[in-house]
């Protein structure tokens, strides 16, 4: 994978004098692979025919690589309107902030994606009905019984690891089955808004995992691929507008022994944990690091003067430690 890379613009606002607004995108690959949307069960993407078609799709990934990712659903509408053709393509291959649904079955709310979707409808992981209601066919595609007994007991453990690593938020997770085992989402919305407590800060989470399991005998095999969106805005005063927001994903594959003590649920939740663990560090070490030394580059809090009396002051010390050695 190539360095990730940071885009920043930075422009000047009359009110408060100075504006920075700092759009992060960590750019992972420049060429287009396959993605876990494939695995979606009312996915209708259909093969390309021809070599021009797929390079039309590169490009637009390509693009939506580069331009900001905080208005990431603006752009994948404008592309869409300029190339109708890959719309089922764009909005399979291009993850976008999950949306918040509410159950009233279940009197629960629910997280919206490209996995729980049939048509216009959305199915609740909770009461296992989609809304609106599906009249045609079967009532809308759901796992099977053994499957689904699957899927009420990972929402009820990624309810309590919701809680407990994000102090809120909603979480969901669906399953759905494969010609050789099944595959899992799990989704995890986190939106926090301290602008009224004096503290201008708003930002918001969003991860999606999607986890492919094959089964054998005594073991299973776990192809995960996950994504985190993250924007965080703040303005003050002092610091003008900041808006850091950007997009990071990884995979990783594995294999667990499948038994009473280690059910799926398990293996997968293990999986989510640590992968989550590994993706805080990188946003921090990358989003948070890389921006402060970007900004502290392009705006010193120090007059020229100044950094030339310390520059001067520290070359001075080091030829006197220099000549006594």
């Amino acid at each position: 994978l190539p360095p990730a890379q940071i885009e920043g613009s930075s422009g000047i606002n009359a009110e408060y004098g100075v504006q920075i607004t700092i759009h992060t995108h960590l750019l992972l690959s420049h060429s287009h692979s396959p993605t876990p949307h494939s695995l979606s069960p009312f996915s209708s993407q259909t093969p390309f025919n021809t070599k021009m078609s797929s390079e039309l799709l590169d490009n637009a990934l390509d693009l939506m690589r580069r331009l900001p990712p905080a208005q990431i659903e603006e752009n994948l509408a404008g592309l869409i309107d300029l190339v109708p053709d890959l719309t089922e393509d764009l909005l399979s291959a291009v993850d976008q902030p999950l949306k918040i649904a509410y159950d009233a079955h279940a009197k629960r709310d629910y997280l919206l994606c490209d996995y729980n979707r049939d048509g216009d409808s959305y199915r609740s992981p909770w009461s296992n009905k989609y809304d609106p209601p599906i009249e045609d066919g079967d009532g809308g595609a759901t796992p099977s019984a053994g499957l689904r007994a699957i899927e009420v007991q990972a929402n009820e453990i990624f309810d309590i690891y919701r809680d407990l690593y994000f102090e809120g938020g909603v979480s969901s997770v669906y399953c759905w089955d494969l010609d050789e085992g099944f595959a899992a989402v799990v989704l995890i919305k986190k939106t926090q808004d301290q602008s009224k407590k004096g503290q201008p800060m708003k930002g918001t989470w969003d991860s999606i995992h999607v986890v492919e399991v094959k089964e054998t005998k005594k073991t299973g095999h776990y192809k995960l691929t996950s994504t985190v969106m993250l924007s965080i805005e703040t303005e003050t005063e002092a610091t003008g507008s900041v808006n850091l927001s950007g997009s990071l994903t990884r995979q990783e594959e594995k294999d667990f022994p499948v038994n009473d003590v280690n059910p799926h649920t398990i293996n997968i939740g293990r999986m989510v944990e640590d992968m989550e663990s590994k993706l805080r560090m990188t946003l921090e070490q990358i989003y948070f690091g890389k921006t402060k030394e970007v900004v502290s580059t392009l705006r010193n809090q120090l007059g020229n003067s100044e950094l030339e009396k310390r520059k001067l002051l520290s070359n001075q010390i080091g030829s006197a430690l220099g000549g006594k050695s």
